[in-house]
C-alpha cells in the first residue's frame, strides 16, 4: 500500500507519480500505465517519477484522479498494459486503413483519458499527415457522438448553424439564432469560447446571460423558447473533440479529416436535422481560395449525407471584419442595437440574413429563395429582438437590457490615419492581435471599435479604430502594436491614395 499525496492540480488526465526508487523496484518507467487500487475505486493511469517530491511508500495523485478514488488515504499500485488503441496510432501513422472499432477504440480512450500527451501529439500528427478517407471519417464522427451525450428533441425539425471562423466581428449568431427561433423552429446552438480569437459566441453570450447548461437543461430551454445560445464546454457532448483541440492548439495544426469530425459530431449529438456552414473565404482566412471553400463544402455536404444530416454551405467574404466591432461587449451591443432597430453595418445585416434564410429554407418556413425576405421580416418586426430577450430570460439573464446598458471598457484610445485616401485592406490577425492585447476575450468589455471599412474616405487625422480596455496598462499594450515597427510593414488597416505610383519615359523636352 501506497500513502496519498494529493496534488491539488488539474492536468486534464489521470496521473501519479511515484519515488523514483520504487519505480524503479516495481520496474516502471515514466509513461507506463498503472493500476490504482483503494476499497470501492480503482482506476488506470499515466505514470510520473520524482526524486524528490515524493518519498519512498507515498504516491502523489493529481485532482482528477484524487476525486474518482474517494478520496483514499493509501492505494494499490501495480503495472497495467498499454491500451490497444496505441497499436491502432501506429498503423495511422504507416498509412494503414483503420476498422470502425479500431477507430471507436481510440475515441475511448481519448474520452477516458488514457492516452498520454504523446500519445495523443502522436494521433494528431498521424491524422494531420495522412488524413482519414471518408469511410474512416464517418467512423470517427460516430464514434465521437456516442462516446458522449446526446439530446434527442421530440419536435422536429432541428437546425443548427457552424462558422469555419478566422474571421474577427463574426457575431451573426446573436442574430441567427433568434431570427430562426421565432420562426418556430428549434435551434440549440451551442457554441465555444475563444482559443485564438477575441470572442467566441459562448463569451458573447455571457454578457447578457449564464452560459453553462448540461444537455438536460439545454433541450429545456431550446423546447421552451425554441433556441439557445451555449457553451459546449459545459457538457458532455462530443467530448473527445474538446481534447483534441487542447491538442490540435499546442501543435499549432488542424488536421482535415478530424476538423470535417469535429463540426458535425457536435451537430448530430445535438439531433441537429439540417445544418448550415458558414465558409469566410479570401485572404488571411482558413479558406483562403474560393477552390479550398468549395472543397470543404462537398466534403462537409458528402459526411452529412453519410451521417443523415442536411447540409448546406454558404461561402461568405472573409476579406475584413462583420460589423464594426471586435470583442464580447462591443459586438454584442453592436448586435443588439441591430435587433433594437433592424439597422446596423451592412456587412453584418446581410451575413445573418443570408444565413437565417438558408435554414428558414431548409426547416421548411420558407420558399427555396424566399428565405432572405422571410428572415428580415421577422428582423425588422421585432420578432427576433422579442424572442432573444425570452431566450435570455430562459438561461437567467436580464430580458430587460438594451444595447445602451451593455459597458464597455473605460480605458480608449483612438488611431488616426496617418494620410488621405481610401481603405484598401485590412488585416484581420492584426486587428485580433490587437483587440486581445487590449484583454479580450477575458476581459469582456475589451475589444476595437472600427470606424473605416473596405473603400471608405478616409482624412488624415481621422480614427481609423478605437481600442477599449478596463486597464490603462493592457490598452498601453494594445496601443503600443499599432506604432509597432512590424505594424508598419502590416498594419491593421492599409490607407492609401487612389494614385498608389507612377512610372514613366521621358518622352517630353524638358521645359525651364
Amino acid at each position: 500500500m501506497f500513502e496519498v499525496v494529493p496534488f491539488d492540480i488539474e492536468i486534464g488526465q489521470y496521473k501519479v507519480m511515484l519515488n523514483i526508487a520504487d519505480a524503479r523496484a516495481m520496474g516502471l518507467n515514466p509513461g507506463d500505465r498503472v493500476r490504482v487500487r483503494t476499497r470501492g475505486a480503482s482506476l488506470t493511469a499515466i505514470l510520473d517519477v520524482t526524486g524528490q517530491m515524493i518519498r519512498q511508500g507515498q504516491v502523489g495523485i493529481f485532482t482528477e484522479a484524487f476525486r474518482d478514488l474517494k478520496e483514499a488515504k493509501s492505494v494499490e499500485i501495480s503495472p497495467a498494459p498499454r491500451p490497444a488503441s496505441i497499436s491502432y496510432i501506429k498503423m495511422l501513422m504507416d498509412k494503414q486503413k483503420l476498422s470502425e472499432d479500431q477507430i471507436r477504440s481510440i475515441v475511448r480512450d481519448i474520452v477516458d483519458n488514457n492516452l498520454s500527451e504523446i500519445e495523443l501529439s502522436a494521433y494528431i500528427t498521424a491524422s494531420y499527415i495522412h488524413n482519414l478517407d471518408p469511410q474512416e471519417t464517418e467512423w470517427l464522427t460516430r464514434a465521437m457522438i456516442e462516446t458522449g451525450e446526446r439530446i434527442y428533441f421530440d419536435k422536429h425539425p432541428v437546425v443548427d448553424k457552424h462558422s469555419i471562423g478566422g474571421v474577427p466581428g463574426n457575431k451573426v449568431s446573436m442574430l441567427v439564432v433568434p431570427i430562426v427561433a421565432a420562426s418556430g423552429l428549434l435551434i440549440p446552438k451551442t457554441s465555444s469560447r475563444a482559443i485564438t480569437g477575441a470572442g467566441g459566441t459562448a463569451d458573447l453570450m455571457e454578457v447578457l446571460a449564464p452560459v453553462e447548461f448540461t444537455a438536460d437543461e439545454i433541450k429545456e430551454i431550446t423546447e421552451t423558447v425554441g433556441g439557445v445560445i451555449a457553451w459546449g464546454g459545459a457538457t458532455n457532448i462530443a467530448p473527445a473533440d474538446d481534447r483534441l483541440i487542447k491538442a490540435e492548439y499546442a501543435l499549432a495544426i488542424d488536421p482535415y479529416s478530424q476538423m470535417l469530425a469535429s463540426i458535425m459530431a457536435k451537430k448530430g449529438a445535438v439531433g441537429a436535422d439540417a445544418v448550415v456552414v458558414d465558409m469566410p473565404t479570401g485572404p488571411g482566412t482558413k479558406l483562403e481560395t474560393p477552390e479550398k471553400a468549395r472543397t470543404l463544402a462537398k466534403d462537409l455536404t458528402d459526411l452529412g449525407e453519410r451521417l443523415g444530416i442536411r447540409v448546406e454551405c454558404a461561402m461568405t467574404f472573409g476579406g475584413s471584419p462583420v460589423g464594426r466591432t471586435v470583442g464580447p461587449a462591443l459586438e454584442v451591443r453592436e448586435a443588439l442595437r441591430m435587433l433594437e432597430t433592424g439597422e446596423g453595418p451592412n456587412s453584418l445585416r446581410e451575413k445573418s440574413l443570408a444565413l437565417a434564410g438558408i435554414l428558414l429554407e431548409m426547416g421548411g418556413v420558407a420558399a427555396r429563395g424566399d428565405g432572405y425576405r422571410a428572415a428580415e421580416e421577422i428582423l425588422t418586426s421585432g420578432k427576433a429582438h422579442r424572442k432573444l430577450m425570452e431566450i435570455i430570460e430562459a438561461q437567467g439573464g436580464d430580458p430587460k437590457i438594451r444595447s445602451e446598458d451593455i459597458q464597455i471598457g473605460e480605458h480608449q484610445k483612438q488611431i488616426l490615419s496617418p494620410t488621405n485616401g481610401y481603405v484598401v485592406a485590412f488585416y484581420n490577425k492584426r486587428i485580433i492581435e490587437i483587440a486581445r492585447a487590449a484583454g479580450a476575450p477575458a476581459d469582456k468589455k475589451a475589444g476595437v471599435i472600427i470606424h473605416k471599412k473596405m473603400g471608405e474616405i478616409v482624412k488624415k487625422g481621422e480614427p481609423l479604430l478605437t481600442i477599449c480596455s478596463s486597464t490603462d496598462w493592457e490598452l498601453e499594450c494594445a496601443v503600443k502594436m499599432c506604432s509597432m515597427r512590424d505594424a508598419l510593414e502590416q498594419p491593421p488597416i492599409v490607407v492609401e491614395g487612389m494614385l498608389l505610383e507612377r512610372y514613366s519615359i521621358e518622352r517630353y523636352p524638358r521645359t525651364i
